[in-house]
């Protein structure tokens, strides 16, 4: 059958769309393998291999690993090659995603152009069948990055172990190349800078910004947009993160809500940089956190209290050490463990029993049990107007009645998490997504021992710490909640990075703002 033809269905992999018999590799004189290509993989036969009936093909290239194909003159001949990156495991450990390219030679007929053009045919079919269907499921909202595509990539060189450049010029800019992303590199020189250029900068010139560093450099890109006056239209740019910090929470939930299994450094960089070559991109909720200086911040990731923003902080002395700096800063805490005195409240998710349901005057919306000023209709905001916390009362008021307040008010760690992971190793809300509409609300209670404690870190690696049922550990999911410490003690953070102590309210936006995504 002649190059780029119909055939009839072909077995296993649905109706083929384009038929031909190429050369193999771009060099004269490989061996001549068939291929076809269906909806869902390029499937190649090689001489002698199988060919008709029910049987399969010698190999099967999936289309859901393609990132990129192209077409490139050869002398009188041409070719077109497509770069993949299935998944392959080792003989022990987790599969991660790695490097296939496959070349093939058109030389159909003397004329050059002509060959080309077939090639280019089927390079240019290969791209379009390779860019991911956008699922219609939950009400989400799923988009895919353009083609050719235009992305800002801001780079923490200082990030983790201080690799953060290097990696990305090693294993991320390649990838973008071969998935015709075009990278413009922004390099942070100090705190906030990238908070500073994403607040200011022309955003029409990128389809994407992408973060390459920890968490706390897209902590600094998501309150950067949350500063323009056009916040609004900035938080639909989808966002990136790849792995180039410490903890790289954001990064390893993604990873996980994916669907892949665990892996760490070079393998989770170079999934979360597949993700962001096959362009889905989807919401995600942000927190809005209000403290009593009048300072109110945005959130993707969490915010926290107590002994696990302790090791956090208290290891940042060890951040050339990488993700093991976590292990390192737990072992010290634990050895002087504290207790922190304040109270925590919060709105349910799911009313709980014996609540009082909020009171409703008919003449005014409720804001928390509170009659609250009557919101504009949507759209009718003031220019710039950021979005109302309309489930929460001001800090010098007590909570709504229809609110839980916690009886106890000593707390080795309050902890509230929006994402799966605690860090590259912890899968801490292994129930949490991008869009859930949920806070995860972790508190330990005084009383745990040293030993307990450690029990729950080291089953939090599998997810399973809730199995172990500790009378301490609670777990609740909210809406909004409230933290009120007694003194100005212990360290408080925010998508892992220090605040002063204070007390602190915040609630859930629903998707508020676009993140490339796996699914």
């Amino acid at each position: 059958m002649a190059a780029g033809r119909r055939a009839p269905p072909e077995p296993g992999g649905g109706p083929v769309l384009l038929q031909g018999i190429f050369g193999a590799g771009p060099t004269p004189g490989g061996a001549a393998c068939s291929l076809a290509l269906t909806a869902r993989e390029l499937q190649v036969r090689r001489p002698g291999g199988s060919s008709g009936g029910s049987a399969g093909p010698d190999a099967a290239l999936r289309l859901a690993d393609c990132v990129g194909s192209s077409a490139f003159p050869a002398a009188a001949a041409a070719c077109f090659s497509l770069v993949c990156y299935p998944l392959r495991g080792p003989r022990w450990g987790s599969p991660a995603r790695q490097r296939l390219e496959r070349t093939f030679r058109v030389s159909l007929g003397p004329d050059a152009e002509d060959n080309l053009r077939i090639a280019q045919a089927w390079s240019r079919r290969i791209r379009e069948l390779s860019v991911p269907a956008v699922p219609t499921q939950n009400g989400d909202s799923y988009g895919v990055l353009p083609r050719p595509c235009r992305a800002l990539v801001l780079v923490n060189p200082q990030s983790g172990a201080g690799r953060a450049l290097e990696d990305f010029q090693a294993v991320v800019q390649p990838m973008l190349a071969e998935a015709d992303i075009a990278a413009t590199v922004f390099i942070t020189e100090r705190a906030h800078h990238a908070q500073e250029k994403v607040r200011d900068e022309d955003l029409s010139q990128w389809d994407t910004l992408v973060i390459m560093s920890g968490d706390g450099l897209l902590h600094e890109v998501v309150n950067g947009l949350m500063e323009r006056p056009d916040w609004a239209d900035a938080m639909k740019k989808p966002l990136c993160i790849l792995p180039g910090g410490s903890g790289n929470a954001l990064a390893a939930s993604i990873n996980y809500y994916a669907g892949n299994d665990h892996v760490a450094k070079k393998k989770l960089l170079t999934n979360c940089t597949f993700i962001l070559c096959k362009g889905l991109h989807t919401q995600m909720d942000l927190v809005s956190l209000s403290m009593t200086s009048g300072k109110r911040l945005f959130s993707f990731l969490s915010f926290g209290w107590g002994f696990i923003s302790d090791v956090d902080i208290d290891s940042e002395k060890y951040r050339r050490l990488g993700n093991a700096r976590f292990t390192l800063g737990t072992l010290q805490c634990l050895a002087k463990l504290r207790v922190y005195q304040g109270r925590l409240s919060y709105l349910p998710a799911v009313p709980e029993q014996g609540t009082p349901p909020a009171h409703r005057d008919p003449s005014a919306p409720v804001t928390n049990g509170q009659a609250a000023h009557v919101l504009p209709p949507a759209g009718t905001e003031a220019p710039g107007a950021l979005p109302t916390d309309s489930l929460l009362v001001p800090l010098c008021q007590p909570v709504p009645a229809h609110w839980t307040v916690v009886p106890e008010e000593e707390f080795v760690t309050v902890y509230a998490i929006y994402q799966s992971h605690l860090g590259t190793n912890l899968l801490m809300a292994p129930a949490a997504r991008l869009n859930d509409g949920c806070i995860h609300l972790f508190y330990l209670k005084a009383g745990i021992s040293r030993l307990a404690l450690l029990k729950i870190f080291l089953a939090m690696a599998r997810g399973t710490h809730l199995d172990l049922n500790c009378p301490h550990l609670c777990y609740v999911r909210v809406r909004a909640f409230r933290l009120e410490p007694q003194a100005a003690a212990g360290i408080m953070t925010v998508d892992g990075e220090a605040l002063a102590c204070e007390p602190v309210q915040g609630q859930i936006h629903s998707r508020l703002c676009r993140i490339v995504s796996g699914s």
